[in-house]
């Protein structure tokens, strides 16, 4: 009991992502999906992959 409130809510929801129209910035989107760096952060500080952390005594 209770499930409906929340599965109308769900439905809702759904309905408004699928037939509402967002702007979209396609801008922003070809930025993001080149590789882009317009955010001032430097994706090399994101994934450092230095070989002397703590676990790497382990990984052998």
């Amino acid at each position: 009991m209770g499930r409906g409130r929340a599965k109308a809510k769900q439905t809702k929801v759904a309905r408004e992502l699928k037939y509402s129209s967002h702007a979209t910035d396609f801008d922003a989107l070809q930025r993001e999906l080149s590789g882009g760096k317009d955010d001032g952060h430097d994706s090399s500080d994101q994934f450092d992959d230095s070989s002397d952390d703590e676990y790497d005594e382990y990984r052998r």
